[in-house]
């Protein structure tokens, strides 16, 4: 989803201003009809995808900023491999939806992520191709993007992005939470680790069994018991599922011995979001966070 720039320049500022106001912006709002949510809170968990991404470049540190600024706690990312091993934050495998790379390396197509180096990821404008007032911004690393979470005092549902593209990627990705403080027992409850990978979730578990991780799927009913083993969330695109799916998941007990939580995606508009809700999903994940809260309540 992409808001025009002067669309998404008002809607920063009026979730800013309503934030200092105590208005809709506040991280606990909710509504008439609210689902009771968890911790007794008000509708589903809201997740800002890559950010407040509705209204900022996706997967920049303006993004995280921006959620923050809005009021929600919880930001989601994808992480990749640089040619020099230097793990960064995009969605994409190549470099030329949300960057300048076509003009900086012209002769280096399809510009892979894997194909370059840390230095010349650097060098890229992560921003301009959103709007004008965002040109300039970077491809933060992992580290750099961990940094701003905390500076933030928010949490993070990082996702390894395809990981058949980075033989270790699991292990070095622990590695920089670890030397960032990421994996101590107080971030325990600010770190979900999730991938489309059911080997690399199951690789996760193996390597950090305390660690909370999500498969980002919509697996068979049938199957559910068989991701229960090593996961425990199954996060369905929006279209997939039903209330009956839904119930399925929470009737299992996950990797930590609680019951399975669903969180959804990609939801933008009220509609959908109340609609999810009423299945009973746990969490909603969103490039404009600030709709879905007005609409559902959530934190």
């Amino acid at each position: 989803m992409h808001v025009r720039p002067a669309t998404a320049a008002a809607a920063a500022f009026l979730g800013f201003a309503l934030t200092l106001l105590g208005g809709t912006a506040s991280s606990a709002a909710t509504g008439p009809g609210s689902a009771p949510g968890p911790l007794g809170l008000g509708g589903p968990v809201v997740y800002a995808h890559r950010g407040a991404s509705a209204y900022a470049p996706e997967n920049t540190l303006e993004a995280v900023d921006l959620a923050m600024r809005l009021g929600f706690d919880w930001v989601e990312n994808d992480v990749q491999r640089t040619r020099d091993g230097e793990l960064v934050v995009i969605h994409d495998d190549t470099l030329a939806r949300t960057t300048d790379v076509e003009q900086l390396f012209p002769d280096r197509k399809p510009w892979r992520v894997k194909d370059f180096t840390s230095a010349e990821i650097a060098q890229l404008d992560a921003g301009s191709w959103f709007g004008e007032e965002y040109a300039g911004a970077s491809v933060p690393t992992l580290r750099q993007y961990l940094d701003r979470v905390q500076r933030n005092r928010q949490r993070l549902l990082l996702e390894i992005k395809k990981p058949e593209l980075y033989p270790g990627i699991e292990e070095q990705t622990l590695r920089v939470l670890g030397e960032a403080g990421w994996l101590d027992a107080r971030h325990s409850k600010r770190l979900v680790l999730q991938s489309f990978s059911a080997d690399s979730i199951r690789m996760v578990h193996g390597l950090r069994p305390d660690l909370v991780t999500a498969f980002l799927g919509t697996p068979a009913v049938a199957d559910l018991p068989r991701y229960a083993e090593f996961t425990d969330r199954i996060n369905p695109w929006h279209t997939t599922i039903s209330a009956d799916w839904v119930a399925a998941v929470h009737g299992l007990l996950g990797a930590h011995g609680k019951a399975m939580e669903v969180d959804t995606w990609i939801v933008d508009d009220a509609v959908t979001a109340r609609k999810v809700r009423e299945m009973g999903v746990d969490g909603i994940i969103t490039n404009a966070p600030d709709v879905v809260r007005e609409a559902v309540g959530g934190f």
